[in-house]
C-alpha cells in the first residue's frame, strides 16, 4: 500500500512513485498496469500517471502489454553507494581480498530486518543464491548482518529485527531469543562472524565490521564460499585472516577520508 506521511511537508506524489519502483521484484520483471495498481493500491489511473511519468523519466519502459524497469535505476542505487564514499575506498582492497581467496566479497548496511549488497567483487561460481547490489536478506542468518546487528544496543536489535523482512527468503536457522542474543554476544567478543549453511544449503561466509574514525561500525565486509568447496578450516585459517586485514585496512582508509578538509564554493568562487 502506498505510504501515509505523518507531516505537512510530506510529498505524497514522490511516496507513490517509489512504490512503483518497488513493485518490480525478480519474480514479476514485466508489469500489466493492472498489476502495478494491484502491487501498489493505487487506483488504475493513479498508477498510469505515474508509470507514463517514469517513462518519460527513463526510468521504465514499455514492454509488449505491461511495463519493466530500465537499467537507469540503478543510478539511484549507485547514488548513495557514492555519497558514502566507501566503494571507491574498499574497492581495491575487496579486489586483492578476492584475488588472494579465489572467492566473492561483499559489503552490506542494515535495512530494517534485512542486510542490503552495497558493493560486491565477485568471481564466477555457480552458488545457491544470486547475489548483486540492491539485493537484499534477512541478517540475522548471514554472517554480514550478525555484524551489523552486534554493532546494536540489545533494545536496538529487538527494535530491528521487529520490522518483517522483504527479501522473500526463509532462512533454515530459526533461533529463538535465548540462542540469537548468545550468536550475536559472540560476535561482538570476537569481532567477525560466522555463518554455516543458516541462511541456505550451501552458502558459508564470514564477516567482519568496517568502522568510521570514530569506531562506528559502517558496514560490513565478508568472504562467501560453497560449503561443498570451502571446508569450516580452511575458511576460518585461511580467508578469515585475510578478510580481517581488507577489512580494517578499508576501515582505516575510511577514517582518513573523513579528515580531509572539503572546501565549499560558493557562487562567487
Amino acid at each position: 500500500m502506498p505510504r501515509e506521511g505523518t507531516g505537512p511537508d510530506f510529498i505524497e506524489a514522490l511516496a507513490r512513485g517509489l512504490e512503483v519502483i518497488a513493485a518490480f521484484e525478480p519474480n514479476r520483471p514485466v508489469m500489466a498496469l493492472t498489476e502495478v495498481a494491484s502491487a501498489t493500491g493505487l487506483a488504475r489511473p493513479t498508477a498510469r500517471r505515474i508509470l507514463l511519468t517514469l517513462t518519460e523519466l527513463g526510468y521504465v519502459r514499455a514492454e509488449g502489454a505491461g511495463y519493466a524497469l530500465t537499467p537507469r535505476v540503478l543510478d539511484l542505487g549507485v547514488a548513495y553507494v557514492r555519497s558514502q564514499g566507501l566503494w571507491d575506498i574498499a574497492r581495491p582492497h575487496m579486489e586483492e581480498l578476492s584475488t588472494a581467496t579465489n572467492e566473492s566479497c561483499s559489503i552490506a548496511q542494515l535495512d530494517g530486518s534485512d542486510i542490503v549488497y552495497v558493493a560486491r567483487v565477485a568471481v564466477p561460481k555457480i552458488v545457491a543464491l544470486a547475489v548483486q547490489i540492491g539485493t537484499r536478506f534477512p541478517a540475522l542468518q548471514t554472517s554480514l548482518g550478525k555484524v551489523l546487528l552486534a554493532a546494536l544496543d540489545p533494545p536496538a536489535v529487538d527494535e530491528v529485527l521487529a520490522e518483517p523482512s522483504r527479501s522473500g527468503l526463509t532462512p533454515r536457522w530459526q533461533p529463538d531469543r535465548a540462542e540469537r542474543d548468545a550468536e550475536l554476544r559472540e560476535v561482538r567478543a570476537r569481532g567477525w562472524a560466522l555463518t554455516d549453511e543458516q541462511l541456505t544449503l550451501g552458502i558459508r561466509s564470514v564477516a567482519a565490521p568496517l568502522r568510521d574514525g570514530a569506531g562506528r561500525v559502517v558496514g560490513a565486509l565478508n568472504v562467501n564460499t560453497h560449503a561443498a568447496e570451502t571446508p569450516l578450516d580452511h575458511l576460518l585459517g585461511h580467508h578469515l585472516p585475510l578478510l580481517l586485514k581488507a577489512a580494517g585496512e578499508i576501515s582505516a582508509d575510511y577514517a582518513r577520508l573523513a579528515q580531509v578538509p572539503h572546501v565549499t564554493r560558493t557562487a562567487a568562487s
